[in-house]
């Protein structure tokens, strides 16, 4: 994977710097597995705005993705890598020994024409699914599942990872991509691999108009407004703000807005770094 920084031949240009897309095979996606995509715009049902920033965009069409893996003991070949406009990270279409075809979210080293397949007694190598309590200890995972057969919910998006640290019982200890460290269940299905794109954290965009294609609208800085628009707006001059907080007037930055009464709070062994 690599990325490119463009020649600024117009102001949109100059400082743009755009995926080399070097790991992607094809750029026709699989008919039988496209959905239709339907946006809001940020509107609910009664037409009315309830999250800003939000709305236009270039139309897409939603790919189905294999989040549980649950075709389990049948091998598939790995048939092309494919460019998602969903997500960060790049998707890879797998062909199964029936005829069957899924995508699956690509490792990061996942190379076409390669045998990947999920179950208990699969080897623990790139691309493979398996629970927790067969792979080994200091294994790097991605799509991990939090309970058994909901499907790959943690570690994503693109070049993320989780690591894992120990097992004792019913649970392992999995380190995730934001530091915290957790239990989970050793039922659960991960992957093997850090996910695809890693370049992706290198990208600039250039110019605002990209922002509009990927549907995001324009967002006004909340010391530019007025007092009864935001907490933080109003005052003589270029007031700072005062604390950054959000519009309801809940404080950012360092804020814990996570329950202490919550149930699952057993489960965290150390919380993510500020």
């Amino acid at each position: 994977m690599s990325v490119r920084k463009l020649k600024p031949i117009t102001p949109g240009q100059r400082f743009r710097v755009v995926n080399g897309f070097d790991a992607i095979t094809t750029d026709k996606p699989e008919k039988s597995l496209l959905a239709p995509l339907k946006k809001s715009g940020g509107r609910n049902s009664q037409g009315k705005m309830t999250i800003r920033q939000k709305g236009g965009g270039h139309k897409r069409r939603y790919r189905v993705i294999d989040f549980k893996r649950d075709k389990q003991d049948v091998a598939a070949t790995v048939e092309s890598i494919q460019y998602d406009p969903n997500r960060t990270a790049f998707i890879a279409l797998l062909a199964y020994a029936d005829g069957e075809k899924r995508y699956i979210i690509a490792p990061n080293g996942l190379q076409v024409g390669q045998e990947v397949s999920s179950g208990t007694a699969v080897a623990p190598e790139i691309g493979n699914a398996l629970p927790l309590s067969e792979i080994p200890l200091g294994t790097i995972i991605s799509g991990i599942e939090l309970r058994p057969g909901q499907g790959a919910v943690m570690a994503r998006s693109a070049g993320t990872f989780a690591q894992l640290m120990a097992k004792d019982g019913k649970f392992v200890t999995i380190k995730l991509p934001s530091g915290e460290t957790r239990l989970v269940l050793a039922d659960c299905l991960a992957t093997i691999g850090a996910v695809s794109n890693s370049d992706h954290q290198l990208l600039v965009s250039g110019k605002a108009g990209r922002s509009r294609w990927l549907g995001r609208r324009p967002r006004t800085r909340p010391v530019a407004m007025n007092p009864v628009d935001h907490p933080m707006g109003g005052g003589e001059g270029r007031a700072s703000g005062g604390h950054p907080r959000s519009r309801n007037g809940i404080p950012a930055k360092g804020y814990r807005t996570r329950s202490k009464t919550k149930s699952t709070n057993k489960y965290i062994l150390e919380r993510r770094k500020k």
